[in-house]
Order: C-alpha cells, then sequence, then structure tokens
C-alpha cells in the first residue's frame, strides 16, 4: 500500500484502492474470529457428547507409528498421552480454545509447540508449517511420539500432519488426504488450509531438485557421476558388506575410471540379489577408485 502527502482537496486514487483490500481483509477475519469464540464451546461438547456415545467417534487417531491427530485435550487427557509415548506436542488452538498451559506439559516431560492459527476459514503459514513439520520429525526420529490438534481435529492440525507426510513420507498431497481419512475419517480442510498444503507440496518439489543437483555437481565436476536412487535399490538386501561397499564407490570422483566403475556396480547390483557372484567389489577395484 502506497501512502503520498496529498495538497488540499486532492485524492490518491492508490491509497484508496489499497484500505478497500485491507479492510474486507481484516473485517472478515474479525467476523470469523467472534464466530469461532462464540461457537468453540457449543461445538467442543457436541465432540464430547459424540465421543461418548459412538465408539467410532475417537478423540484422537494414530497416523503413523510417532504420530497422533485428535481434538483439543483436556488436563486429565495429560498423563494419558504421557502413558502412550507422547512426549511432543502441536498446538493450532488460539489462546481462548487452549485448555491445557505448557506448564503442565512441561512437568511430563512433553515438549509443547504452540501455534495460533484462525479456526475455520485459516491455515498456519508456511513458516510455521515448516517449524510443525521438523518438530515432528525431530521427534520421530529420536522414537518419540508427537500429538497434533487443534480444536476437533479435522482442518488446522490435519493441514500440518498432510505437510509432514508429504515431506517426510513422500507422499501427493491427495495420497495423504486420502491416507489420514482411511486412518480418522472426519476430517475435512478449508479451502485455503488444502491450499497450504499444496503450496507445500510445489516448494518442497522445487527445492529438492536443485539441492540433489548441486550436490551431484560439487562432487562430480566432469559430470561422470552415477546417480542410484532409491527406487534403483528396491528389492535388494541392503543389510550386508556390498552395500558398504555401495556407499563408498557412490562417495567418490570416478574420473576417467568410469567405465570400471560402471562394469563393478553393475556385477554388485547382481551380486545383491543372491549370495553367489561377484567377488568382493572393493578388491577389484584400482585404487584410484577406493580411495575418496
Amino acid at each position: 500500500m502506497r501512502i503520498t502527502e496529498l495538497e488540499d482537496g486532492g485524492s490518491d486514487d492508490s491509497f484508496d484502492f489499497g484500505v478497500r483490500e485491507i479492510v474486507p481483509a481484516k473485517a472478515k477475519r474479525a467476523i470469523v474470529g467472534a464466530g469461532a469464540r462464540i461457537l468453540f464451546y457449543p461445538t467442543l461438547l457436541y465432540n464430547v457428547f459424540r465421543n461418548k456415545i459412538q465408539a467410532e467417534f475417537r478423540w484422537w487417531d494414530e497416523i503413523d507409528e510417532f504420530l497422533l491427530l485428535g481434538a483439543v485435550p483436556f488436563p486429565k487427557d495429560v498423563p494419558l498421552l504421557h502413558q502412550l509415548g507422547v512426549q511432543g506436542v502441536v498446538t493450532l488452538n488460539e489462546p481462548y480454545e487452549t485448555l491445557v498451559p505448557s506448564s503442565l506439559y512441561q512437568t511430563h516431560g512433553i515438549d509443547h509447540l504452540v501455534i495460533p492459527t484462525r479456526d475455520y476459514l485459516y491455515a498456519p503459514s508456511y513458516v510455521d508449517i515448516c517449524r510443525a513439520v521438523d518438530f515432528i520429525h525431530r521427534n520421530a526420529s529420536s522414537g518419540r511420539t508427537t500429538y497434533v490438534h487443534c480444536k476437533a481435529g479435522r482442518g488446522r492440525s490435519t493441514t500440518i500432519v498432510l505437510c509432514y507426510l508429504v515431506k517426510y513420507k513422500h507422499m501427493t498431497p491427495a495420497a495423504a488426504l486420502e491416507y489420514v481419512r482411511s486412518r480418522r475419517s472426519r476430517v475435512l480442510l478449508a479451502p485455503s488450509q488444502w491450499q497450504a498444503v499444496q503450496d507445500f507440496s510445489k516448494r518442497k518439489l522445487q527445492y529438492y531438485p536443485v539441492v540433489k543437483s548441486s550436490a551431484v555437481a560439487a562432487l562430480f565436476p566432469a559430470g561422470d557421476a552415477v546417480l542410484i536412487t532409491e527406487a534403483d535399490l528396491e528389492g535388494y538386501d541392503t543389510g550386508g558388506v556390498a552395500s558398504k561397499e555401495l556407499s563408498i564407490i557412490t562417495s567418490c570422483r570416478f574420473g576417467r575410471a568410469m567405465p570400471v566403475v560402471v562394469a563393478r556396480l553393475s556385477c554388485l547390483l547382481s551380486a545383491l540379489r543372491s549370495t553367489g557372484g561377484c567377488p568382493t567389489v572393493a578388491s577389484q577395484l584400482p585404487p584410484q577408485i577406493t580411495t575418496c
């Protein structure tokens, strides 16, 4: 929005246009916020009632080995979450919706990440999504379970879970949503929340190819590199000595020994499929290849 000094009686159409854009957005946000406050306790009681009378209306559901998705927890739920192995909680609620203080989580050794997000029509920002997704991943990498929740476990929290599956489980947004619905059928995203997931996925696809290409170019300036993907290794046993030799070979600068390396890699991949086959790869390679 541009603000300029006007002479008496003058006008600035660009300033007026900017105001017309900003004011409705702020008014909409304020109206949605007021409505969310009014509806919070009635809808919360409705969810509690359904949880009591319908066995399939669970308060939370396991999405992955170290990931739970659900509704806003009550203080009485914290010890139970701790027993389930939860050591991290991501809260997408605004302050008036939050029923458990961070101090209570900390008493039970649970890390608490708070990302206040308005209900119904709004999604977390890209920066906040990244914070939450990486928080979940750090916990999962250490065998720690994370509980992600909003008010009902349908929209805001599902946005975070979908982005986690997109980034760290390599799912498409559509596949991630279908999978989460198979675990928690009542998830429902607002258009802005679904758009946030799609935008997150697009940024991921734009970023990672650049990183991989630059990394390969740095290791192999001459361009004589063999790129082996996870798909290429699917079905092979990667627990033996041969897999260690493969990691050594792929981290080397091959230079002019490329034909030899290709031959050895072909032999290695064949050996991985059977107990017999080629002798030890490293013993057959020239010294300049086995030394990185």
